[in-house]
């Protein structure tokens, strides 16, 4: 199992162990995180899983795609340099300790 951290708008943080080949949104999901809605259930067709990579961690989830980016300026919250949608980052031994931020809201 992998280890991931998801830090609150508030700055309170929960740790969650994820399998390895699911996605970041699926942890929050099985995990309670209210604040990865995932409308869309993981297809990329909205902007409710969006999160945050910690600065520390970018380099290891990868660069977001096009269409990601896209359907990132569909979503509520502000579209920042680590903002990702957590159903492409999947899971991995290599992001084990990986910090996610959460935005304030969702929509």
């Amino acid at each position: 199992m992998v280890s991931i951290i998801f830090v609150h708008a508030d700055g309170t943080k929960k740790q969650v162990e994820a399998a390895p080949g699911t996605s970041v949104m699926q942890a929050a999901r099985d995990n309670g995180i209210d604040e990865i809605i995932a409308e869309c259930g993981g297809s990329m067709s909205c902007a409710t899983c969006h999160c945050y990579v910690d600065e520390a961690w970018t380099d290891r989830t990868g660069e977001r795609s096009d269409t990601e980016e896209d359907m990132l300026d569909f979503g509520e919250a502000e579209v920042r340099p680590t903002s990702r949608l957590s159903c492409q980052i999947e899971v991995s031994e290599a992001l084990d300790g990986l910090i996610i931020h959460l935005p304030e809201e969702q929509g």
